[in-house]
């Protein structure tokens, strides 16, 4: 095996222990706090400005375009929350348009094996009725006259499948491992 260069080794310890840290916050806590995504996000322009210069700079923008972008459009239609559009816009600064571009792909699809798994488990194990009133938020029309009620920010994160870091760790590590010889 080649021996690794300094801005990879960088890129590994610094990107797979942001994202370890967090994977287990989100899953604990259902948060990832800023105190995680600003300093990394920071930390990535430095890191493409010191070993890529201004090309680095412009990659890291464009992979900030479609990492933060992508995660905030759908953030603002109720797709997900906040620390999941931080930790996309973090990562995305250290990987570029490219590999973000694949860690959203791979995020994805992690997603999509990982739902599918949970519910035909909770099936299996709780019915379709217990499934249903776990995951699917039923609001009654209340009163007659009145709108119905909304759901709140902690029942829609208790009501949630999985938490997206784990997701976007798996494929970023992923992604990084295969990309790792051309960075």
């Amino acid at each position: 095996m080649a021996e690794l260069s300094e801005k990879q080794v960088l890129l590994v310890v610094c990107v797979g222990i942001f994202t370890l840290v967090a994977a287990i916050s989100d899953y604990r806590t259902r948060r990832i706090p800023n105190k995680l995504t600003v300093p990394m996000f920071v930390a990535g322009w430095i890191y493409q400005a010191w070993f890529s210069g201004w090309s680095g700079l412009g990659d890291a923008a464009l992979g900030f375009a479609i990492g933060f972008g992508t995660l905030f459009i759908l953030w603002m239609i109720g797709g997900g929350g906040g620390g999941d559009v931080k930790l996309m816009g973090a990562l995305s600064v250290w990987f570029g348009f490219q590999m973000t571009l694949l860690v959203l792909i791979g995020s994805t699809l992690f997603v999509l094996a990982g739902t599918l798994g949970v519910m035909a488990w909770s099936l299996i194990a709780r019915g379709a009725y217990q499934t249903k009133s776990k995951y699917v938020f039923s609001s009654s029309p209340g009163e007659k006259g009145k709108k119905p009620r909304k759901e709140s920010v902690q029942e829609r994160q208790q009501r949630r499948i999985m938490a997206y870091a784990i997701p976007v760790a798996l494929a970023t590590w992923l992604i990084m491992f295969w990309k790792l010889p051309t960075i």
